[in-house]
């Protein structure tokens, strides 16, 4: 996901991103989902299978 999708969310979520990197602007807005915070932490598995960041996290697209 491109940084500029992830600013639009965060900021819809009402998340100040303007200080933040995309990573923990990322677990900002999965903290905000009910997930749990943890985008980039995966090993080839993940069980938050509602998580928006989900195919980017195992793919390790932290980009």
């Amino acid at each position: 996901m491109q940084l500029t999708e992830v600013k639009k969310m965060a900021k819809t979520l009402g998340i100040k991103a303007e200080k933040l990197k995309k990573l923990e602007m990322i677990r900002a807005i999965q903290a905000k989902e009910g997930n749990f915070p943890c985008f980039g932490t995966a090993k080839d598995y993940c069980d938050q299978l509602n998580c928006l960041f989900r195919e980017d996290c195992l793919g390790k697209n932290c980009n």
